[in-house]
């Protein structure tokens, strides 16, 4: 591929421009990583240090041990500067209801909704209740700048006690428990409208400790992102009598296995065909499961994206990992985690537009993968 590309993202409807000449340009891309100066010493999320974080509201001890000491294999604690707060919200789907809270579970009981043509189809396909465009039509002055309390869930998953900064560097099982302690607590905060678990990893990407950890929000709305993939997942399953969107395109990645890296009895790892950046991943399970939390299957495949990455740039790059599941009620949904290493920087174009634009095509990233198998 030579010429520019214009590729719309199956998922989500989002167009990517695919401009591999521009990848020519100095400094084209570069996978950047940061210095740990300080190392584990002062390190709040290492074993011993409890005492420096809030009190966990969850731990796997194998040995048994009380919270808040050592001896943990992976720890939750609250986020000490939360973007979510803990005050009670208001279900919009069932005013009055009182949400339900609970010790290590989610304050967050709000559900918007995006139905187009429902109280605020004049507004458009994806407005929300507390949205002014839907007051517009009922109230001679709308209040424009409406705000509401941000209630929900912020923590932090601790996935090793060891001091290391990367995933790709812990071991499999090591790997494997915090996976585990993601579902966990995405299970714990069933209630929320949606449960958004990510990595950040490197300062570049957003981390501000360099000890790996993953962190989780309750979100008392579906983000319009997944509301289009929600939208679009179940638009596929009407045309096509029930078909699965997500799993008809792995079908088709595997037979034509130009954007296909790994695949193994649970998971595939692809390149996506409208990826945003260069080498961006999808792990997508074999089996079309609607929740993350729910399911068994990726970690394997999961912790081998990791480890491909760290062997294409000789160390982990910087870069951010999110869960893709259903939103709370949502059950035409096929899960899947996306990893986007931070080689390039949006600027103006991308920023303005809402329109990313990929310098290195997904089928040369999955083919330098594929080599750093061998």
């Amino acid at each position: 591929m030579s010429a520019p590309e214009i590729r719309i993202d199956q998922l989500t409807g989002l167009r990517t421009i695919l401009a591999p000449g521009r990848a020519d340009r100095p400094h084209g891309f570069e996978p950047a990583r940061s210095e740990d100066a300080k190392g584990a010493e002062g390190c709040p999320f290492c074993e011993g240090a409890e005492a420096k974080t809030p009190p966990e509201v969850y731990a796997t001890r194998p040995d048994g041990g009380e919270p808040d000491t050592p001896g943990w294999t992976s720890r939750v604690v609250p986020n000490l500067y939360p973007a979510l707060g803990d005050t009670p919200g208001v279900d919009d789907a069932n005013e009055g209801a009182a949400p339900g809270t609970s010790r290590g579970g989610s304050a967050a009981n709000t559900a918007e909704t995006t139905a187009p043509g429902a109280r605020g189809g004049d507004a458009g396909a994806f407005a929300s209740a507390g949205d002014p465009l839907l007051e517009s039509r009922r109230a001679g002055e709308p209040d424009l700048f409406a705000a509401r309390p941000a209630a929900g869930a912020h923590e932090v998953i601790v996935n090793a006690p060891e001091h290391v900064a990367a995933m790709a560097e812990l071991s499999e099982e090591r790997f494997a428990g915090a996976i585990a302690s993601w579902r966990e607590r995405m299970r714990a905060h069933s209630e929320a409208a949606y449960v958004q678990v990510m990595v950040n990893e490197g300062a570049g990407a957003g981390a501000s400790l360099p000890h790996t950890h993953a962190q989780l929000y309750a979100l008392p709305f579906v983000p319009p992102a997944l509301a289009r993939e929600r939208e679009r997942a179940g638009a596929y399953a009407e045309r096509t009598a029930g078909g699965g969107l997500l799993a008809d395109v792995l079908v088709e990645e595997v037979r034509r296995r130009e954007r296909l890296v790994a695949i193994d009895e649970e998971a595939a790892l692809i390149c996506p065909w409208a990826s945003r950046s260069p080498y961006e991943l999808r792990v997508v399970p074999r089996a079309a499961e609607a929740r993350f939390e729910r399911s068994e299957a990726g970690a394997a495949m999961l912790r081998a994206a990791m480890r491909l990455l760290a062997e294409r740039f000789d160390g982990p790059p910087e870069l951010n990992l999110w869960v893709v599941t259903a939103p709370r009620g949502a059950d035409t949904f096929h899960w899947h985690v996306d990893i986007a290493p931070r080689l390039t920087v949006k600027a103006g174009f991308e920023l303005g537009a809402g329109v990313d634009i990929d310098v290195y095509p997904p089928e040369r990233a999955a083919a330098d993968l594929r080599e750093c198998l061998a």
